[in-house]
């Protein structure tokens, strides 16, 4: 009664709204904004809100159901609601919008704004006038160009006040960083603030990702060191130049056509998405790193892209970006002042962008393996969901079972059948079947007979049915299966598909048309993963069969066993070697002494591979 009230009262105020475009604020019952959204018409989109049709989505359905007031702004023109929606998810952070997961600080490198500037690693940027650079992947790549900086450039790391008053009153001395050559002495004026500042231009231009200024200051030096006959000196420079080119080599150098612009990818899962960033200056690929971003409601890809981008640009050295950025799809170019975005279809600019992907896929990847160790039952949800999603089902299958033939030139036929529960293998529930109804190989027969005597026996026994099927097969092997299922009256309470082993075919009934999963889908490699165990599970039991078959024929061409002295021998020894080692009181006690002096004399008149002598 409540909740029918508050929808009531909450109608009321959409039915006062403009038909203007704005931006539309819905509020929580505690006062804070759970949701900020733009549209074109304010009263049409709110309202749509409150239609049964509307809320289809679940998500939608929840917040919806915790609603308690709306507000809204209005604006001139749609692209000014983009803005300022943009401006205020920032601000705001509303729980249904999409929002950046800081849950990683990644490491920059700071040249801090005092004299004689440091260059030093930091997780925490601050508004004090200092210029960051990054942020990078990981701390090794940016202590490998710490490291680089420091032995190209000699500049001070220790925390001494170096302003000129300290300096001219003389109170420090020269340590051992100035007696190994890292540092000038600064501390006791053997070096000034001019030369100092200008080592800090070129280690600025440095980790901009520009090399050529530096390997020109140091081939200089060198040239002008070798000339004057100080070789020592400029043997020094020349370590450096050597330093320089090896940092550069490391690059990933993609085109010697391309020069400064910006790469982002972007990978969408259900509750997450994931935006690579990589920055190229003369051809070289000189900053990538993967943000993790939580997907709004009803937030597209261009609008989750727009997002990542300008939240990227912020954490950018100066909030610029390049010049070019290239894009798997257009943003809102409305964001982002001169700045022009390029979707490549071929060439270098293509290949980067792939490049790109690949890095966001592999930090999905990392994601999901964490998520996966920390939390098993949210992964095991996610891939059940994925699962229910690209294969249409009504629920997620917690249970499936798989089946699959197994016959050699149409010998000893079986059928495996493997289950599956909360997406993991419960082998204690597989099941092989001897094929008893059909003569040679007939994969469609024996996959009818099989579906009919495994589903028979569950309903019999008021057993649980599982949610999904799996057929090891295409078209033939499923329709067989599936009239089965309408035979036993359970077509409708199971789902079944066919995976086909050339390219990964899934078939569904009534459908000649094969569906294509994505490659890279989780819900193809679990299914791949089941129809690959019932494949192994049916081969062992297969070899297995055809091995003991051969051991029973051997046996049967000793003249005096019948068969149940085979039958005896077998179930005690199992194998050709146990009954060839059997002692002759063993044999005796089995099947009498009469035939165990003939099973004596047979094995030892036979070679040891178990084959006759001919004569």
């Amino acid at each position: 009664m409540a909740d029918s009230k508050r929808i009531a009262e909450l109608k009321e105020k959409v039915a006062l709204l403009p038909e203007s475009p704005g931006i539309y604020q819905f509020l929580g019952a505690d006062g804070r904004v759970i949701y900020v959204g733009k549209a074109k018409n304010l009263k049409r989109r709110v309202y749509s809100y409150f239609t049964s049709k509307a809320n289809e989505s679940a998500k939608v359905r929840v917040m919806v159901s915790r609603i308690a007031d709306l507000r809204h702004t209005v604006v001139a023109t749609e692209n000014e609601a983009f803005l300022l929606e943009n401006s205020m998810i920032k601000s705001l952070q509303p729980r249904y919008n999409i929002l950046l997961k800081d849950d990683k600080t990644y490491p920059w490198i700071v040249i801090r704004n005092e004299p004689f500037p440091r260059v030093q690693s930091t997780r925490r940027r601050e508004r004090d006038g200092s210029r960051y650079f990054g942020p990078y992947a990981s701390v090794y790549i940016q202590k490998t160009v710490l490291d680089l900086v420091r032995s190209i450039h000699s500049l001070r790391t220790c925390s001494l006040n170096l302003s000129p008053e300290a300096i001219a009153k003389g109170k420090y001395s020269v340590c051992l960083e100035y007696h190994i050559g890292n540092c000038k002495g600064p501390c006791v004026g053997l070096q000034s603030e001019t030369e100092y500042r200008e080592g800090i231009e070129l280690v600025t231009s440095l980790l901009r990702g520009d090399t050529r200024e530096t390997t020109e200051y140091l081939r200089a030096k060198m040239v002008g060191a070798a000339a004057e006959m100080r070789f020592e000196e400029a043997a020094v420079y020349k370590k450096r130049i050597e330093a320089l080119a090896a940092y550069q080599s490391k690059s990933v150098v993609v085109s010697n056509t391309l020069t400064n612009l910006d790469v982002f990818s972007l990978v969408v899962d259900d509750d997450a998405a994931y935006c690579n960033f990589m920055r190229i200056a003369d051809g070289a690929v000189v900053n990538s790193f993967t943000v993790e971003l939580k997907p709004g409601l009803e937030d597209r890809p261009q609008d989750i892209l727009t997002y990542a981008i300008s939240r990227i640009a912020e954490q950018l050295p100066g909030g610029r970006l390049s010049r070019e950025a290239i894009v798997p799809l257009l943003p809102a170019q409305e964001l982002f002042e001169g700045v022009t975005f390029t979707v490549p279809q071929r060439g270098d600019k293509l290949h980067l962008l792939e490049l790109s992907e690949r890095n966001s896929r592999l930090y999905r990847l990392e994601k999901l393996k964490q998520i996966e160790i920390k939390d098993p039952e949210r992964h095991t949800n996610r891939i059940l969901a994925a699962l229910q999603k690209e294969l249409h089902l009504s629920v997620p299958p917690r249970h499936i079972e798989c089946f699959d033939n197994s016959n050699l030139q149409g010998t000893n036929p079986v059928a495996s059948c493997v289950v599956f529960r909360d997406a993991k293998p419960a082998r204690k529930e597989y099941r092989h079947f001897n094929i008893k109804t059909v003569v040679g190989a007939n994969d469609f027969a024996s996959m009818k007979e099989v579906i009919g005597r495994r589903y028979r026996r569950l309903l019999d026994e008021d057993a649980e049915l599982p949610q999904l099927i799996v057929v090891d097969g295409g078209k033939g092997q499923l329709r067989f299966a599936y009239e089965t299922l309408l035979r036993l009256g359970i077509a409708d309470r199971v789902a079944i598909v066919g995976l086909a082993k050339r390219i990964e075919e899934v078939y569904f009934p009534h459908d000649s048309t094969p569906y294509y999963l994505d490659r890279n889908s989780e819900a193809l490699k679990v299914l791949m993963h089941i129809r690959d165990e019932a494949h192994r599970f049916g081969i062992t039991f297969h070899r297995k069969k055809r091995s003991l078959a051969f051991i029973k024929s051997e046996l049967e061409s000793i003249p005096t066993l019948g068969n149940r002295s085979v039958e005896k021998l077998l179930q005690r020894f199992r194998t050709l070697s146990r009954i060839r080692t059997a002692s002759e009181t063993e044999l005796s006690e089995l099947i009498g002494r009469q035939r165990a002096a003939e099973v004596i004399r047979y094995f030892r008149e036979a070679p040891a591979d178990g084959t006759k002598e001919g004569k």
